[in-house]
C-alpha cells in the first residue's frame, strides 16, 4: 500500500514583497533580515534614513533583495501617499513603536500623547494603508502587528505601554474579521523583554533586570533571533489558517 504523506508548507517567501517599519535597529531590523533571508524583497522602513539605507545595503551585500524607505509613520498622510505610490506588499510587519515607563500617577500628558500616537494611531493607519493596497491588488497577504506580552498582562510602570498594546490587540482582532473575506490575515507577535538598543538602558539597572528575569520562566532575556522564525512563519504559507490571534513569545512570563 502506498501512503501519500502530507508535506509541510514552505517557509520560503520567494517572489513576495515585505515591508517592515522601525527596521533600522532591534526587532524591526531582525524581522526585515529574516524575511529577506526567506526570499522576500524587503523594504526597510524607518525615520532614520542612514540606518535603513545601511541595513538595506547590508541585505543586498548578502545577496538578498532589499530597498529603503525613510519616512515618519506618525505622518499618516505622508505614509498613505507612499503606500499608494508603491507596488502592494504581501507581508507587513507593523513594528515601529516606543515606550516611556513611569508610575501611573506620574505619567505626563505629553508622554501619553507620544506613545499612543506612535503605538496606536500610527500603527492603525499604517496597517490600513498597506491593507488598502493589498485589497486593490487582490493580494492574500499577512499583517503582523508587533505587540507585546504587555498586551496580555499588566506591569509595574507600564500602564501607558500596556494601554497601547492592549489597544493593538483589540484592533488587530477586529482588523482580522474585516479582512478575512479577502484572504488577508492579521496577527500579533507578543515578545517578552528583548535585548535591543531601546531596552538596553533599562537593563543597566540591576534590580530591574533581576525583577524581569524572575518572571521569565526560562531564566533569560529574549534576543531578536528568538523572534525571527516566528516572523517568517506568520508571513508565509505555514500559517494560512491563523488570523485574529496572538503569538506570545515570552519565555513563560504569562503562564501564571
Amino acid at each position: 500500500m502506498t501512503v501519500a504523506l502530507p508535506r509541510t508548507p514552505s517557509l520560503r517567501l520567494d517572489g513576495r514583497r515585505a515591508l517592515v517599519t522601525g527596521a533600522g535597529r532591534g526587532i524591526g531590523l531582525a524581522a526585515a533580515a529574516a524575511l529577506a533571508e526567506a526570499g522576500a524583497h524587503v523594504t526597510f522602513c524607518a525615520r532614520t534614513a542612514g540606518e535603513v539605507e545601511a541595513a538595506a545595503e547590508a541585505a543586498r551585500d548578502q545577496g538578498f533583495s532589499a530597498d529603503a524607505l525613510s519616512i515618519d509613520v506618525t505622518d499618516v498622510a505622508l505614509f498613505q501617499a507612499a503606500m499608494a505610490a508603491r507596488e502592494a506588499y504581501h507581508v507587513f510587519v507593523n513594528n515601529a513603536g516606543t515606550n516611556r515607563p513611569n508610575n501611573f500617577v506620574d505619567v505626563p500628558v505629553e508622554d501619553f500623547d507620544a506613545v499612543m500616537n506612535l503605538n496606536v494611531r500610527a500603527a492603525y493607519f499604517a496597517a490600513q494603508a498597506v491593507a488598502r493596497r493589498m485589497l486593490g491588488a487582490g493580494i492574500r497577504g499577512s499583517i503582523i502587528n508587533m505587540s507585546s506580552q504587555m498586551g496580555h498582562v499588566g506591569g509595574a510602570n507600564r500602564s501607558l505601554y500596556c494601554a497601547s498594546k492592549w489597544a493593538m490587540e483589540g484592533f488587530s482582532k477586529a482588523m482580522a474579521i474585516d479582512l478575512a473575506p479577502s484572504g488577508i490575515r492579521v496577527n500579533t507577535l507578543c515578545p517578552t523583554f528583548i535585548e535591543t538598543p531601546m531596552t538596553k538602558p533599562f537593563f543597566e539597572n540591576a534590580a530591574f533586570k533581576e525583577s524581569v528575569l524572575s518572571k521569565i520562566k526560562l531564566g533569560r532575556l529574549g534576543t531578536v533571533e528568538d523572534l525571527m522564525g516566528a516572523i517568517v512563519y506568520l508571513g508565509g504559507d505555514c500559517s494560512t489558517l491563523m488570523t485574529g490571534s496572538s503569538m506570545v513569545i515570552d519565555g513563560g512570563w504569562t503562564a501564571d
